[in-house]
């Protein structure tokens, strides 16, 4: 990790959820809800005074200017403890075991990898060969899933609201790719910035998910966490990229806050600002661009994100409107003026960011 990064305390359950769960009449699952809550608290300040105080040194580059074109995976058990990175299980290149959750924590792992280095020859989080370590069973029944800086760490989940949280490979992008934006654009993570923080992580959680089925924009469900809520609740995913706020409507969850277009941009003090509420905004925005130009999502839309994302003129207090503005630049100066640039241009004004 190098002296300009300000790596944050990336959770995928945000805090409005808990306010609910805290609430909830059943004192088993409000007792649950307010034990992962405290302890994200506690490691959000942990992860800040690493911030402050200095970080650990990052494992060095693999071979000299070289960039590894196979991943460095390593999974770990905290045998419900809230000590990392626990107890290694699985390293690169060995069997499968018999946890299916120390597996699909594995695969996860691998299918961002692939991603990032096939669509767009990144080599790992870092861009030079990054190990990928993850962590899972961490506590009793947590519920969540973060990315703190360093490594992954995945919850069981309650199993009444929550599900295993290595179910789902694009929460397991999604968190990976908060270690991307780490290491490239280092969004502020407050306000619009932690929103398009938020934001790019769900475009590629998203695209992980696509890549790893082949499907192509039309085919793709464009939910965020589809498989992790638990059966009987009133919900399809924490998310939705096509239809922000349908995501879940459930008498305990409530429900789906998330804003389609700048017209309900919500005002709160509350999750630094609605970063994972308004990023419904920039989501749905990217979701009609690859509706639009049909196809991988993750090749030419995709492209246009990634692109911006890591070229360097993306601000750390980025707002929409400029993230817009370099995605119309980016989209003309790769593919010229014609369906792309014209169709990035469409996007944002449907959702009420014209980027002219």
């Amino acid at each position: 990790m190098d002296a300009t990064t300000n790596p944050v305390f990336c959770t995928i359950i945000p805090p409005h959820v808990f306010d609910r769960l805290i609430e909830a009449e059943d004192p088993a699952l409000a007792r649950i809800a307010r034990r992962t809550f405290v302890a994200d608290a506690a490691l959000r300040t942990e992860r800040r005074l690493t911030t402050v105080l200095g970080a650990e040194p990052a494992a060095p580059p693999v071979g000299a200017g070289a960039a590894a074109d196979q991943p460095r995976r390593t999974v770990y058990d905290a045998q419900h403890t809230t000590t990392l990175p626990g107890h290694k299980v699985r390293g690169e290149g060995e069997a499968p075991v018999q946890d299916a959750t120390v597996n699909r924590a594995y695969a996860g792992l691998g299918a961002t990898f692939e991603l990032y280095l096939k669509a767009y020859q990144r080599h790992s989080i870092d861009g030079n060969g990054m190990p990928l370590d993850a962590t899972v069973h961490f506590d009793h029944s947590y519920n969540n899933a973060f990315w703190n800086g360093t490594q992954m760490v995945f919850g069981d989940g309650d199993g009444q609201i929550f599900l295993d949280f290595t179910l789902p490979v694009d929460v397991i992008g999604h968190e990976l790719t908060h270690g991307v934006t780490q290491h490239t654009a280092n969004l502020t993570y407050f306000g619009q910035p932690g929103a398009l923080n938020e934001s790019m992580s769900d475009v590629f959680g998203s695209l992980v998910k696509q890549y790893s089925l082949d499907q192509d924009a039309h085919q793709a469900d464009w939910l965020i966490g589809a498989g992790l809520l638990a059966p009987g609740v009133h919900g399809d995913a924490l998310r939705s990229m096509r239809a922000p706020g349908t995501a879940y409507d459930d008498p305990v969850l409530g429900k789906d806050p998330q804003p389609a277009t700048m017209d309900h941009y919500v005002t709160t003090g509350r999750d630094n600002g609605g970063v994972h509420i308004n990023s419904g905004i920039p989501n749905h925005a990217f979701y009609l661009l690859a509706d639009e130009l049909g196809g991988k999502a993750w090749e030419r839309a995709g492209q246009i994100w990634y692109d911006v994302l890591t070229g360097g003129h993306l601000g750390k207090q980025a707002m929409f409107k400029d993230f817009a503005k370099l995605t119309v630049a980016a989209a003309k100066a790769r593919y010229g003026d014609g369906a792309e640039y014209q169709a990035v241009q469409k996007a944002w004004s449907q959702v009420g960011i014209p980027p002219a």
